[in-house]
């Protein structure tokens, strides 16, 4: 199993910037595909940003540009670095990984989720 934990979240302006973590523990030799999902109140979870094998990264619409998705396989740390953070992107920020050697479908593991809130 793998294990994901992430921090970073909190209460910031509009315009601001964060930095949100994912520890990564277990099995987690071979994973290829880990990627970050929010969800606001009353709305359905969606993908933010994803980085896969070889390091491709994709990124939704709405944080083109604002968001930055990395991963320190050595630390086995996944990152997330927001800047000109607008109130739309409030939400439960959530950590997920895929089974190792696979990045079809829906992740497989997920974290506890941090809280993103931006003031306006």
């Amino acid at each position: 199993q793998v294990q994901l934990v992430e921090s970073g979240g909190g209460l910031v302006q509009t315009g601001g910037s964060l930095r949100l973590s994912c520890a990564a523990s277990g099995i987690i030799f071979g994973i290829n595909a880990m990627a970050w999902y929010r969800q606001a109140p009353g709305k359905e979870r969606e993908l933010v940003a994803s980085i896969r094998s070889a390091g491709r990264t994709s990124y939704a619409d709405p944080v083109k540009g604002r968001f930055t998705i990395s991963r320190d396989s050595y630390k086995n740390t996944l990152s997330l670095q927001m800047t000109s953070l607008k109130p739309e992107d409030t939400a439960m920020y959530y950590c997920a990984a895929w089974r190792p050697y696979d990045e079809s479908g829906e992740a497989n593991f997920w974290g506890q989720g941090t809280q993103v809130t931006v003031s306006s």
